[in-house]
């Protein structure tokens, strides 16, 4: 059995693709279609509705931020499982979190050792440094 992963990550971060390809021949299923939205689309968004005169308030409650909350949310539904690559933000750990709430397995994939270190990643089922830890890790819980 596979799972149907959520991969979450930065649009900054050009590893997601080929993190996602790896997944794939792997046999599982990946959602990483957010990554086509491009390294800027945040900040477009942004300037956009700067533009228009609204706040970030006034701007998460537009038409474009719902649509694209929707489209994400409806995909983290029918997850099975997620994957939180790092180094990523605010809206990758918000994900992150929605995820190990509704108890399904999630995974860390580190960039590398930090410095800083953090003791919440004890949420997720598995932190791992290398995509063949995590792909094991993702076929013993499968």
């Amino acid at each position: 059995m596979s799972h149907l992963v959520y991969l979450i990550g930065s649009l900054r971060n050009p590893r997601i693709p080929e993190i996602a390809q790896a997944l794939r021949q792997a046999g599982h299923g990946v959602f990483d279609d957010w990554f086509a939205a491009g390294p800027i689309a945040d900040d477009s968004w942004r300037d956009y509705e700067k533009a228009r005169g609204r706040s970030y308030k006034e701007a998460l409650e537009g038409h474009a931020a719902l649509h694209v909350f929707r489209f994400d949310w409806g995909h983290l539904q029918t997850a099975t499982a997620g994957l939180l690559v790092l180094p990523c933000g605010k809206s990758g750990h918000i994900e992150f979190g929605y995820l190990t709430g509704q108890n399904k397995p999630t995974y860390v994939l580190m960039d590398e050792p930090d410095d800083r270190w953090d003791v919440m990643y004890n949420f997720a089922d598995e932190v791992c440094y290398t995509m063949e830890e995590l792909i094991n890790a993702l076929h013993q819980a499968a």
